[in-house]
């Protein structure tokens, strides 16, 4: 038994109404349970109850045992000393209130169903599962589904939206320089994620700017950061580009990485960080105001549009500076763009919207909604309880869920797991 599934029963009453008495026989009528307060405090604000006929509107403390009111010390805290009524679930000792009067204590036990005390204890203390719900989720209604995977969606938006604020912090505002960041840290991918986001912080996104008019500068720059210009190659390109790096490294004061930072092991060559490098290089030449075109975008079409961009001939027929290949386009694939969209623009433009007060949601569920679904292990494990996903706005409320519910057992905070424990 844990405190919480206490606050659940209490909250959506779902314990036995008829009869009910304090441990002094005072009988009990709840006119208002009060509101669920997840701050320091009492557990329920502002409840009402009748006591003997008696109106009383004040809070509601909730504790396994009645004596761990005094283990959590409220008898001296003057935030409790408003509370007209203790609910427990164990009356191991008497409580008094400050005046010396006994504090009216309703005990649980026993007025809550069995049905419900076996789902709540399957869900949370059954053997390991995969998700606590994973026997009972497939039979959830869909508009509680539907429902509750907008709100998932829009929980990990926010999530993501709070981790960009740390960046635009850094840059002053600056969401040309964060996009720049943003994009770089995904063009990485898992494996080379970080590494791509060290290259982007490692000059003044000023220098990126001026450098973007021109894509052999641009390309100079960001090579040389990555430090795959410091040896000699005998290819005129990479001399050309390692010239114009020495020219932009000693003007600007930069220092490089080293190119062991970025790993090749195990990964197809269009992945290859070179080859990200150089999409990078053809999207920042093509677009010098980025993010201001970003928003004006409506459509999924326009952002594949806006995403279309040539590599430097010499990548055509290069994976790496070292060896000639088969002449490919190495344009960005439309399923790409899409992790784009998802993991870096949706939350960039989210986040500016925001605070200027004028999100559209529609556009957002809209926009994920025409958005083929991810794939990963997940989402994989999902389709084999039945759970499917149609689109990108589905496999992203799905992560929200197994992420940051099912993996910490927030069920009673879960649509779907008070689904369950009241079915």
């Amino acid at each position: 038994m844990k405190e919480d599934f206490l606050h659940y029963i209490w909250k959506y009453k779902l314990f036995s109404l008829t009869n009910l008495e304090t441990v002094n026989k005072e009988v009990v009528t709840i006119v208002n349970s009060g509101i669920h307060n997840k701050n320091a405090g009492p557990d329920f604000l502002n409840a009402q109850l009748k006591l003997d006929n008696q109106l009383w509107a004040g809070n509601v403390e909730i504790h396994i045992k009645s004596s761990d009111w005094y283990a959590h010390n409220h008898e001296t805290d003057a935030n409790y000393d408003n509370v007209i009524l203790h609910v427990v679930w164990e009356n191991d000792a008497n409580i008094y209130m400050k005046n010396n009067q006994p504090l009216p204590t309703l005990v649980l036990n026993g007025l809550v169903s069995n049905t419900i005390l076996q789902n709540y204890n399957s869900l949370l203390f059954a053997p390991q599962k995969w998700i606590p719900c994973e026997d009972f989720i497939k039979d959830v209604d869909s508009f509680t589904l539907s429902n509750w995977k907008e709100r998932l969606f829009f929980d990990r938006l926010e999530r993501k939206a709070t981790t960009i604020k740390q960046l635009l912090a850094k840059e002053n505002n600056d969401f040309e320089a964060v996009l720049f960041q943003l994009l770089a840290k995904n063009f990485g991918l898992k494996i080379n994620g970080d590494a791509f986001l060290r290259l982007a912080q490692s000059v003044d996104f000023a220098i990126i700017k001026k450098c973007s008019f021109k894509g052999l500068e641009l390309a100079a720059l960001l090579f040389g950061q990555a430090g795959f210009l410091e040896t000699s190659l005998a290819h005129e390109y990479h001399a050309t580009l390692k010239k114009e790096y020495n020219y932009l490294k000693h003007k600007f004061g930069l220092e490089s990485m080293s190119k062991n930072t970025f790993s090749f092991f195990r990964m197809r060559p269009n992945n290859f960080p070179t080859i990200r490098i150089a999409q990078l290089i053809g999207l920042f030449h093509k677009h010098q105001n980025l993010f201001s075109k970003v928003l004006a975008v409506q459509k999924l079409d326009d952002f594949y549009t806006l995403f279309s961009i040539d590599v430097a001939s010499f990548w055509k027929t290069h994976y790496n500076f070292e060896s000639t290949s088969k002449t490919s386009a190495k344009k960005l694939t439309k399923s790409f763009i899409d992790l784009l969209i998802i993991n870096t623009i949706i939350p960039l433009k989210f986040l500016y919207e925001q605070a200027r007060g004028e999100v559209d949601e529609t556009f957002y569920l809209e926009l994920l909604e025409n958005i083929k679904p991810e794939k990963n292990s997940i989402i994989t494990k999902f389709e084999v309880h039945k759970i499917f996903a149609k689109n990108a706005f589905d496999t992203q409320a799905l992560l929200e869920l197994k992420n940051n519910y099912c993996l910490l057992k927030r069920c009673l905070e879960c649509a779907i797991g008070v689904k369950v424990l009241g079915k």
